[in-house]
């Protein structure tokens, strides 16, 4: 019993499969990363223009005066 699980980690670890698995693993966390800071600096500048008063008249057609 105790072979069969020492071949089983010799063949794991003699793979490619593995280390594989785990570059892609990185990649797809790096490129969530990066997507996740570009969605929230977009989100800010487009909350801060939202939350303009003076872009807001213009778009609503009113004035605070």
């Amino acid at each position: 019993m105790l072979r069969m699980g020492v071949a089983a980690a010799v063949r794991f670890l003699k793979s490619e499969k593995g280390p594989t698995a785990v570059e892609y693993a990185v990649m797809l966390a790096l490129i969530i990363t990066v997507c996740w800071a570009g969605i929230s600096a977009v989100g800010t500048a487009t909350n801060s223009s939202f939350a303009n008063p003076s872009l807001n008249n213009t778009l609503t057609g009113s004035s605070s005066s």
